[in-house]
């Protein structure tokens, strides 16, 4: 829809010139996110307080524009394109660092920190944030709030949700709300500040979060372990877990993914290498040296090629840096990505990989997986030309029968990367009817005139 004149200027009274765009190339620069497809919107708005992001929601309830919240763009499944048109509401200049509390272990932050940024000041002071998404270097913590953001560490720690004590949101009727407490324990009311974690920006626009942080570990060390086959790096994945041993990440590579890691730099292969397991333990000295002997054990007897520990923390940090930048460059395989990031429990890993093995010799498309082996959440990708319509077809079977799959092995269709526009039309497969039903009444609830970040999830 076509912003009306009279929703420009109060925009404009708002914002002023500087942090209101209007121009197509302006607006252009916000039509997409990292999924790369575009949705223009009318216009962009930069907002510096949660009163002018109640002044600009209570404006479009009134004149019934869309509003659609967006931090850095990182997000993969759409969730902050504007759809519909309106206006995005970029949050990227709330980006302090309010108070980081040592004595309670907490920290209050605005939405548009980088998350990188926030684990260096953390960890500045001897403190840890655990989540860790690959696009921790420039996804913002209000955009890993809105998605629920997971990371390699979430194997241990767990996930956004789990450290986020409560928020400051400002509701789409432009009424801004304070959920949660500072406290370890809490439970006066309904838990309304783990209703908006993962929302994907539908139901209010997080303007404060109140983080929980922990001691930071004392040591850390670094595996790198080199399989001849995939099955045989999801059955060690499997024995790590099933032993007791609990490593803070246990991230695995399949062959292709290996070659994209080997474009970006040389990870010192064994001949004949066609899944690797990057493995990290932390804790005390102690628990570090007898976690990594219990390990070792483990992937050798388990039919590892190679094992390497990386020989300080230089080291370690290259090898996740390769990781974390497989992602971009499987284009190597192809000019179009179809990206999926399923989750299984655990032990259905092997089985998984199973599937995705004969799925590639039955459609004959590049097929990369990777991930976060340790939880079972497997970024599953499908590389092809999209110009190319058999193509296509042939790829949206592949992710019919991997979603199928995976909902058979007990898993679910999304464990980091939301709903957004990319599976709405999954959606039914997973969650029944009535469950759906009530989704769309808590929505009605918050959103009664439906014009925050519409035509998402649902």
């Amino acid at each position: 829809m076509e912003l009306r004149r009279k929703a420009r200027s109060a925009l404009a009274k708002i914002y002023g010139k500087e942090r209101l765009k209007t121009s197509k190339e302006d607006c252009v620069c916000y039509a997409y996110d990292a999924r790369n497809a575009r949705c223009i919107p009318d216009a962009v708005v930069f907002p510096v307080s949660a009163e002018e992001i109640s002044r600009t929601l209570a404006l479009a309830s009134e004149l019934g524009f869309p509003v659609v919240p967006r931090g850095s763009g990182t997000g993969t499944t759409g969730g902050s394109v504007a759809v519909e048109g309106g206006v995005v509401l970029v949050t990227t200049l709330m980006n302090r660092i309010v108070e980081i509390d040592a004595d309670n272990f907490i920290a209050e932050v605005e939405p548009g920190v980088i998350t990188g940024d926030f684990h260096r000041a953390v960890e500045a002071k001897g403190m840890f944030y655990p989540p860790d998404p690959s696009s921790a270097g420039i996804s913002t913590l209000g955009g890993n709030v809105a998605e629920c953001a997971g990371g390699p560490r979430a194997v241990k720690y767990g996930v956004t949700r789990d450290y986020v004590l409560g928020v400051e949101a400002v509701l789409p009727t432009g009424e801004i709300v304070h959920t949660g407490v500072r406290t370890a324990k809490g439970v006066v009311g309904y838990d309304l500040t783990r209703l908006l974690v993962g929302s994907e920006g539908t139901l209010a626009v997080i303007t404060r979060i109140l983080l929980k942080l922990l001691p930071l570990p004392a040591a850390t060390a670094t595996l790198k372990v080199s399989f001849e086959s995939m099955e045989e790096a999801a059955e060690a994945v499997s024995k790590i877990i099933a032993s007791g041993t609990l490593p803070r990440c246990v991230e695995y590579m399949d062959e292709a993914s290996i070659v994209c890691a080997q474009s970006i730099a040389d990870l010192n292969l064994p001949e004949g290498c066609r899944s690797i397991l990057l493995i990290e333990v932390d804790g005390s000295a102690s628990e570090v040296a007898t976690s990594m002997e219990e390990v070792v054990t483990i992937v050798k007897e388990a039919g590892a090629m190679a094992v390497e520990e990386a020989r300080d923390a230089e080291e370690a940090k290259r090898l996740w840096t390769v990781r974390k930048k497989v992602s971009p460059a499987l284009y190597l395989f192809g000019p179009d990505k179809i990206n999926e990031d399923i989750v299984v429990p655990r032990s259905a890993i092997p089985r998984m990989v199973k599937k995705i093995e004969s799925l590639k010799k039955e459609y004959g498309l590049p097929m990369v997986s990777f991930g976060h082996a340790g939880d079972g959440n497997i970024h599953f990708n499908v590389m092809i030309d999209k110009k190319d319509a058999a193509q296509k077809l042939r790829a949206d079977a592949v992710i019919d029968e991997i979603f199928d799959h995976t909902l058979a092995l007990g898993g679910t269709l999304s464990g980091e990367h939301g709903v957004g526009i990319t599976k709405r039309e999954y959606i039914g497969r997973e969650i029944g009817e009535k469950e759906l039903e009530i989704m769309r009444g808590i929505k009605k609830l918050f959103d009664p005139k439906g014009i925050l970040n519409p035509s998402k999830i649902f």
